[in-house]
């Protein structure tokens, strides 16, 4: 049970997709609205898997079940409450809109679910979310082209920003050249999942993107050019320790250099990536690098800073967040 002061800790999450937010129980919810029966043992069994490409095949197998822009909206409005009762007060959510746009969704229906379940759950549990849509990088560039032309049409609702995910061996950085280009032009915010299940070569064609946030930075510590690059430039790496784990791009929560970077000076943020696929919440991240790496309350207290610092929020806004993550005179 994470501590009286972790969980007291005011927070942001900036590595989070909605789909893989979504607990089993829901999951069952979900089949019943579509006419399909399912146990609990069913539901949960997508959730086992045994490396990246079988976590990416169960991302894949549940977003099955998501099929009306109610779904959409349901998923939403849980997943806020969620995370209010981790007291995270802001969140930036990916949704895979390569995966609605390759099963030929309609769209522009599910958007306005998103927002109706972000509009709810903002005005019942005081949180405030802003989405990235994220492409499917084995895609390749033109459906991430039509991802982010989608992610310009509602940037004045909500939508703050554009992503990559998936596999990253298969989908390079350098083939999305021309559509980070685009998205900035729009005025989108630029972030790539990188050094996750390929080497560090993959963050440095992040970097030359020009992504402002690295998802995930694992195998970073393979370069200490790179370590040094993203020390100076305070490139924020969203770090998501249980994920590494259950994917098997760690292979041990012993090896996985977190401790390094932030005593390297990097600046980190803990997120929990798909907490529901691995059996986690943003508390049990916090109380992991605690128990873990030996993080003082003091550590914590700045990797939660730098999650306020390292949104995609206005400064003022970011403002009002440290203020309040100031003012919570709570002891470690």
């Amino acid at each position: 049970m994470p501590s009286a002061f972790i969980r007291a800790l005011p927070k942001a999450e900036l590595h989070l997709h909605l789909e893989g937010s979504v607990a089993p129980h829901t999951l069952i919810e979900l089949r019943q609205r579509h006419g399909k029966e399912s146990t609990l043992a069913e539901a949960e069994s997508i959730y086992q898997y045994e490396d990246f490409l079988g976590f990416l095949m169960a991302f894949k197998t549940l977003t099955d079940d998501l099929q009306t822009p109610e779904d959409y909206e349901l998923i939403t409005y849980r997943l806020m409450q969620q995370l209010r009762a981790e007291n995270v007060l802001h969140t930036e959510v990916y949704v895979s809109v390569g995966v609605c746009v390759w099963r030929k969704q309609d769209f522009e229906a599910i958007f306005e679910g998103l927002e109706r379940g972000r509009a709810r759950g903002e005005k019942d549990f005081n949180v405030s979310l802003l989405w990235i849509f994220d492409a499917v990088r084995q895609f390749g560039p033109e459906p991430a082209q039509r991802v982010f032309e989608l992610a310009a049409k509602y940037r004045d609702r909500n939508v703050i920003g554009i992503g990559i995910g998936g596999d990253e061996v298969k989908g390079p950085p350098e083939l999305f050249r021309e559509q980070y280009v685009y998205a900035k032009d729009q005025g989108l915010r630029l972030t790539a999942h990188a050094g996750e299940s390929a080497g560090p070569e993959s963050i440095w064609g992040a970097l030359n993107l020009g992504a402002e946030r690295i998802g995930h930075g694992l195998t970073a510590s393979q370069d200490p050019e790179l370590i040094e690059e993203l020390s100076k430039r305070q490139i924020p790496v969203e770090i998501c320790l249980t994920s590494n784990l259950r994917t098997a791009c760690c292979t041990k929560i012993s090896d996985h250099p977190v401790k390094s970077y932030f005593d390297h000076g990097l600046m980190l943020t803990l997120n929990t990536d798909d907490p529901a696929m691995f059996g986690t919440s943003l508390n049990l991240e916090f109380e992991l690098a605690q128990k873990e790496f030996g993080f003082t309350g003091e550590h914590l207290r700045e990797l939660a800073r730098n999650s306020f610092e390292a949104s995609f929020l206005p400064p003022e806004k970011k403002l009002r967040f440290l203020n309040l993550l100031d003012s919570a005179a709570i002891q470690a």
